[in-house]
């Protein structure tokens, strides 16, 4: 057998499959070559205009029922009763000391238990309480007791002025969003949200009642700092948290007004059924009304 005769044999294939390939390779360029000879008028002075936007029928703004209990005031506590009104305030107070005597029924606590000083609370101590959390931050400390600290480094007399340490203390230890007892893992909305569920879904409604946001909207994705142990804790090294819980949020553009917010807890979170095939970035968009 000539093994030279083979080898050239071999070459003559090869060629001429290259040849077939670039000749079909050559005439499909040509194609598109020819198609994209064909060239059309373009006057840049007549471009075509870009689509509508949606109608607009609302009227943005605070809306009439607010500015009716707002009325010319400009007192900070006012703004915040718009959100956090009565009947919030009475379901944090209800929970919180339901939970409270739900703890002492089922703990068998030694006499020097600091909980033993539990006094059920009311909605103006409570307002008290949200108040230092909410002045924490804007007075930041490393460790949380040195409010309460009486070193002159440290010190805030203020803190202490409004509320004592343990009870501040006890206030954070029972405070609480839901009636577990009533809590069934088949029938609830959203399970994994069960301990803040009500309380946001609530808060949600009054940002809605309060505020039209104008037309141009957008959806925020925030990152809420929280370093405690949560199966959907997100880690975003671009945010300034890092760690917490991610939210995605409608927001009016102009303000940043929250108008509607979506808790995201991972593979689980529960969208609008019609919307499921979707990937989660157009889930998000679709899921707010």
């Amino acid at each position: 057998m000539d093994s030279s005769s083979d080898y050239s044999d071999c070459e003559d294939l090869i060629s001429a499959s290259e040849d077939d390939y670039s000749s079909s390779e050559s005439e499909s360029d040509d194609d598109t070559l020819n198609s994209a000879r064909n060239w059309c008028p373009i006057d840049i002075h007549a471009s075509t205009p870009a689509p509508p936007n949606f109608q607009f029928t609302s009227t943005p703004g605070i809306n009439p029922s607010t500015k009716i209990l707002l009325g010319n005031t400009d007192n900070p506590m006012m703004f915040f009763s718009i959100f956090f009104d009565e009947k919030i305030m009475s379901f944090i107070v209800e929970e919180t000391n339901r939970y409270a005597e739900e703890f002492f029924n089922k703990s068998d606590l030694t006499p020097s238990s600091r909980a033993l000083n539990w006094k059920n609370t009311d909605i103006k101590e409570l307002n008290l309480f949200l108040g230092l959390l909410l002045l924490q931050g804007m007075v930041s400390k490393s460790v949380e007791a040195w409010y309460w600290s009486k070193r002159p480094i440290l010190s805030t007399p203020f803190f202490g002025q409004i509320m004592s340490e343990k009870r501040y203390g006890l206030l954070m230890k029972f405070l609480h969003f839901e009636n577990s007892d009533k809590f069934d893992k088949k029938t609830h909305p959203n399970p994994k949200l069960r301990k803040i569920f009500d309380i946001h879904e609530m808060l949600v409604q009054k940002f809605k009642s309060a505020y039209t946001p104008n037309q141009s909207v957008a959806m925020d994705e925030s990152l809420v700092a929280f370093k405690g142990l949560l199966g959907w804790k997100q880690y975003i090294p671009t945010k300034r948290a890092r760690f917490g819980l991610k939210f995605f949020q409608l927001c009016e553009s102009e303000s940043g007004y929250i108008w509607n917010s979506l808790i995201y807890t991972g593979k689980g979170t529960i969208f609008m059924e019609e919307y499921e095939h979707y990937g989660l970035s157009t889930k998000c968009v679709l899921h707010y009304p």
